[in-house]
């Protein structure tokens, strides 16, 4: 049950179905630093709504919450995760300067929208990984994570507006303006 006194940090974490409906209700700052301290009480009236307005919008939030207790995004796991040639090369020589096996995709709660991508290099699979093996690459990735990976692109950028990697996820239903997070 999602209270008043939970803080907008815990809502995400426990409950990263509801981002979408507290962006809709003007609280956009879901992956702040504040989101830690501040309740959803304090941060709602903090933005201008009343203590009636509060209320609806926790029950709003519950009803959610009990329409999609799980995120999913109802794509198969045999889907393929894809690699760029630019994503490639930048991992080939990534990879052989931290002298690791491959690379760990992961989706982990938090970010501005619900969930972010979190990278590592890796020595070895974990049990239940799914292998990707493509273009040289080796990328391990959890079942969990490949259920929200599936389908997704992964590029690498180099440009005026960053440099970085990127991934693309048709499973997205929306991703923040910061571009490293989603839901």
């Amino acid at each position: 049950m999602i209270t008043r006194t939970m803080t907008i940090g815990e809502v995400v974490e426990q409950h990263p179905e509801v981002v979408g409906t507290l962006q809709d209700v003007g609280i956009h700052c879901v992956g702040c630093g504040a989101s830690v301290f501040e309740t959803l009480e304090e941060g709602l009236m903090g933005h201008g709504m009343s203590s009636e307005e509060v209320d609806a919008v926790i029950e709003k939030l519950n009803a959610v919450k009990a329409e999609k207790p799980n995120v999913h995004f109802g794509k198969s796991h045999d889907a393929t995760l894809v690699l760029t040639d630019k994503a490639a090369e930048k991992l080939k020589q990534l990879i052989s300067e931290q002298g690791a096996v491959g690379l760990r995709i992961q989706v982990v709660p938090g970010g501005c929208s619900g969930y972010q991508y979190a990278f590592d290099f890796e020595e070895k699979p974990q049990q239940d990984d799914v292998i990707v093996k493509q273009k040289d690459i080796t990328v391990f990735v959890d079942p969990e994570s490949m259920s929200m990976l599936a389908g997704a692109t992964v590029d690498f950028l180099d440009g005026l507006h960053g440099t970085g990697f990127k991934i693309t996820n048709p499973n997205a239903s929306h991703s923040c303006g910061c571009g490293k997070s989603f839901g």
